[in-house]
């Protein structure tokens, strides 16, 4: 938390397009990139990706059209979900291209600055039927198998040395298919990976996946990449059949994200009954990582 004292000096420094995670890193010695560097970076990043898909959109729309045409092609499907859905930049178009019209569409990122421009993007694009919230790639505030496809684009991307969490985590609440759009430390040149290295990148998603004992169908360079040093590699992990299904009766996916369990909503605040947590709504996106939660054990006196 003392990196939070210093937001008006990181400022400056993005303003000069210093690297904000490899600064905060080297502050503390460290090799690995922390959860809150992610997030200060991230935050400040805000409104970027906007201005880049509003620059130059036929990349992203390539992108997004290969990703519907693998998506189209799985079996039917009733919920999705964008984990690090960053400003919507991804996710917006992909839906436009889908062939299934999906009523319940979440995302999530850890920065709520990112939030706040996504809500603000897909509203422009005519998209509004996406459930946006904050929340922790690592601690997601999502039920068991409640998602029927999640996916990723580059979101699990900085966490290297995190593969089998992040995976963990991302298998618990995915109900049919998993998609990783994320570094191919495995397809990519020497050059790439002693970038991807230098940058505390994923490196070991396939490996990790494989050694988990999950079902990959497909892995594969993705064919589209903005950056050719950084190239974007496909995963497709089916989720175990003989494993407890979602109940469709279940509403509401979202949950408490130390106990898992159902939120209430009163007011502009969403409190867990059982860690006894509440977590602020800010300008109407749910800040449901733990770091937002406040104890309130007296909360519905």
């Amino acid at each position: 938390m003392e990196k939070l004292k210093m937001l008006g000096k990181i400022k400056y420094l993005y303003f000069e397009n210093k690297n904000i995670i490899r600064y905060l890193k080297e502050i503390e010695g460290k090799k690995d990139n922390s959860i809150e560097d992610i997030m200060i970076s991230y935050d400040f990043q805000a409104g970027s990706y906007t201005e880049a898909y509003k620059r130059e959109p036929k990349l992203k729309e390539y992108f997004c059209s290969c990703l519907a045409k693998i998506i189209n092609n799985l079996e039917d499907y009733d919920s999705i979900l964008e984990v690090g859905v960053g400003e919507g930049t991804t996710l917006g178009p992909l839906l436009k291209k889908l062939k299934k019209k999906i009523i319940k569409c979440y995302g999530f990122d850890i920065s709520w600055s990112r939030i706040k421009y996504a809500n603000k993007f897909l509203n422009e694009i005519g998209i509004n039927n996406v459930y946006l919230f904050c929340g922790d790639l690592f601690s997601t505030p999502l039920k068991d198998n409640s998602i029927d496809i999640v996916y990723t684009c580059h979101s699990i991307e900085p966490n290297g040395g995190r593969e089998k969490e992040a995976l963990k985590e991302l298998y618990r609440i995915t109900n049919k298919y998993l998609i990783l759009l994320e570094p191919s430390y495995e397809f990519a040149s020497e050059e790439a990976r002693k970038r991807m290295e230098y940058h505390g990148y994923v490196t070991n998603l396939y490996k990790t996946a494989k050694e988990s004992g999950y079902d990959v169908i497909e892995h594969r360079l993705f064919g589209v990449s903005q950056n050719p040093l950084n190239p974007t590699g496909l995963i497709i992990i089916r989720k175990n059949h003989e494993e407890k299904k979602f109940e469709k009766s279940i509403q509401h996916p979202i949950c408490c994200p130390v106990t898992k369990t159902d939120l209430i909503k009163k007011n502009s605040v969403y409190f867990s009954n059982e860690s006894f947590l509440a977590y602020p709504i800010v300008e109407g996106i749910p800040c449901l990582l733990l770091q937002n939660s406040i104890v309130a054990t007296k909360f519905l006196d």
